[in-house]
């Protein structure tokens, strides 16, 4: 008897064992999808990104009689993001310069720098000749942010707490500093 006592209490340990190995398997998809999705997204941000500086640079260029405002790289797609590296972008116009360097986060979603939960995360630096022989570049976060849903590239002014899209707007004002 209590040899069929102990039968039934490791079949029973073995079931459940055997549904939680289970359980484990479509966990693992589950984060390796969740994986995936955010790789993809990642990719497609960062081409957002170099798209913003684009219509921006050309914008300029439309107006412009005798200068050319340069994008590096003039091409940027989903394929040129690194997702290990520091990624770099810099709008330029005669020694004014706007860097822009941004890399994914460790985690696939984090919060540590920003209260809006992000996935990449980066800097905007803004300067030029006089700016430099001072020491002094103006230097602002930006994130992609994950926000209920809206996903959208922000900046992060961290001396005045000052926040927004990372737009036009956003590199008329930076532009506007240097000149």
């Amino acid at each position: 008897m209590a040899m069929a006592n102990q039968t039934q209490v490791r079949d029973a340990r073995l079931k459940k064992l055997a549904q939680s190995i289970d359980a484990l398997a479509v966990k693992d998809e589950t984060m390796l999808r969740h994986a995936r999705e955010m790789a993809a997204l990642r990719r497609a941000a960062a081409a957002d990104l170099h798209a913003i500086c684009t219509d921006f640079v050309n914008s300029l260029n439309r107006l412009l009689a005798q200068c050319e405002v340069q994008l590096d790289p003039r091409g940027y797609g989903e394929e040129s993001f690194h997702d290990n590296n520091i990624n770099l972008m810099q709008i330029n116009v005669r020694g004014r310069i706007l860097q822009v360097a941004f890399k994914a986060t460790p985690e696939l979603v984090s919060t540590e720098d920003f209260r809006v939960p992000y996935t990449l995360e980066g800097t905007v630096r803004a300067f030029n000749q006089d700016l430099l022989d001072k020491d002094l570049i103006e230097e602002q976060l930006i994130f992609f942010t994950l926000e209920n849903h809206k996903r959208m590239w922000r900046f992060f002014d961290a001396r005045t707490y000052r926040s927004g899209p990372f737009d036009q707007e956003y590199l008329i004002g930076l532009m506007e500093q240097l000149l």
